[in-house]
């Protein structure tokens, strides 16, 4: 089956005449800078901004990408030699320039509407509206602004932009490299002792205060690229080269996670193998075991019964599933306190103490998305979001048992099956370790909800596709 492409943009004298106009436009900007400023630094930049402006103008993937990368994984705080240079600030200037320019400018991008990106524009309504009802406006507007406002520009972005097989290869290969990036971090750190918590959970930059610097959060990074590097190892049709980097990928992520001696890390590992798993075992019984093996092997290898906290050495209910139970009590009542709006975005911790049955002193995280949510935007709130949750996994579960067949026939991109699955097992993921990760308002649901509604729609062109040289087919059997 030849591979379907759809450029992003097609030639043309307007674009052209459009790239020049502001090629032009920006040497005007560095006239009148140099003539209030005349410093040498303004020449270093006019030669660079031609090439940046390139850069945005023809990859605007590759930037919004970059930006991700650099938001999510915070790899400027893993690798501190990066912190100079801005690169998270500098990417989500150059990205929000390439989508207004090529949403409005050119037009190159075709803005579509899906039932998810609905349900996901209420949620983001809901949550915008719960800003003016925050207990403490500044922190929820702080984290607004901050944050989940630009992660549901890239939602959009990412869903509109990635149309192109090799985007969809850049995309799942990027985000395992980074994964990898991360996991090498955290292992080294591990092994040489350098900010571990309680002794021996793994964590990085914590002396910087990196989001990376809790050993839970940790996980939860990690927690997303595995389901990719397990896509990359398991589909076959993928180049070697690629296979080998999903093979290295899995274990070296896998690894990172056991060593932050994260419940729901572990169980992140297990959901995503074995909705893989589910297609490669014919025997759900057989599947069951493993499973049961795995997780015993996983606790084991983890060395959960060291832990100062959660440990066995605790007797009954431990430390830390008695503060899990605390905090999500506490988010129990803000919700009953305020059933429509919450106490808004980014504000359980600041609220704890005023709702909490039980208090030591000081502040906890919720340390689970679904009490997360229900405390920031009230019971309304996780109703939309739980929609929203339940239709991306059933809408992946039905795509990629639909492309099965298609891929086992080799009617099928297996760029476009990897991906679709990845995506469908990284939801899975998502939804067993958010019990104990507070994912509801970070990366990881906002980029599989991108993935796979830009997945979606390169797989039911397949399908379509599939469905009309079925008739040609059955002509030439007669």
């Amino acid at each position: 089956m030849e591979n379907q492409h759809y450029p992003l943009a097609q030639s043309g004298g307007e674009p052209q005449l459009a790239r020049i106009i502001a090629v032009s436009f920006l040497c005007v900007v560095l006239g009148v800078v140099w003539n209030f400023i005349p410093h040498p630094i303004i020449i270093l930049v006019a030669g660079l901004a031609p090439i940046a402006i390139i850069g945005v103008l023809y990859m605007p993937f590759m930037v919004c990408l970059g930006f991700i990368i650099f938001s999510f994984f915070r790899i400027h705080e893993a690798f501190p030699f990066l912190m100079p240079f801005k690169i998270p600030l500098l990417l989500a200037l150059a990205s929000l320039a390439a989508l207004g320019w090529h949403l409005v400018i050119t037009r190159e991008i075709k803005p579509f509407i899906t039932t998810e990106l609905k349900w996901f524009l209420v949620f983001f309504g809901l949550v915008t509206l719960g800003l003016m009802f925050a207990s403490n406006r500044g922190i929820a507007i702080g984290m607004f602004t901050g944050s989940y406002s630009k992660i549901a520009i890239m939602v959009f972005a990412i869903a509109w932009m990635v149309r192109e097989e090799k985007q969809f290869a850049l995309l799942a290969n990027m985000i395992v490299i980074a994964g990898i990036a991360i996991g090498m971090v955290a292992l080294n750190n591990k092994a040489n002792g350098i900010g571990l918590v309680e002794g021996t959970r793994v964590t990085i930059a914590r002396d910087m205060r990196s989001v990376l610097g809790d050993p839970n959060d940790l996980a939860l990074v990690l927690s997303f690229p595995i389901s990719f590097a397990a896509g990359l190892a398991l589909t076959k049709g993928r180049a070697r080269p690629v296979r080998l980097l999903g093979v290295i990928g899995y274990f070296v992520i896998a690894s990172a996670i056991i060593a932050t001696q994260s419940r729901g890390g572990l169980l992140a590992i297990l959901a995503v193998s074995g909705v893989f798993g589910l297609y490669k075992i014919k025997s759900k019984l057989l599947l069951m075991g493993i499973g049961a093996v795995a997780l015993v092997a996983l606790l084991a290898m983890a060395g959960i019964s060291d832990r100062s906290s959660g440990g066995a050495s605790e007797d009954g209910i431990d430390e830390s599933a008695k503060g899990r139970l605390y905090a999500w009590q506490a988010a129990f009542n803000m919700a009953n306190t305020h059933p429509l709006t919450g106490v808004g975005l980014n504000n359980f911790t600041s609220n704890y103490f005023f709702y909490s049955p039980h208090w030591d002193g000081m502040n906890h995280a919720v340390h689970s998305t679904w009490f997360g949510v229900l405390a920031e935007t009230g019971y309304v709130g996780l109703t939309v979001f739980l929609i929203l949750a339940v239709k991306l996994v059933l809408g992946m579960r039905r795509l990629v048992d639909n492309l099965v067949p298609l891929y086992e026939q080799g009617k099928c991109s297996p760029v476009i099956f990897g991906t679709a699955q990845s995506a469908l097992a990284g939801l899975a993921g998502f939804m067993v370790s958010g019990t104990f990760l507070t994912q509801g308002f970070t990366w990881p649901l906002y980029i599989l909800l991108a993935v796979s509604v830009a997945v979606t729609q390169a797989g039911n062109r397949i399908l379509e596709g599939a469905a009309q040289s079925k008739p040609d087919d059955n002509k030439a059997q007669t």
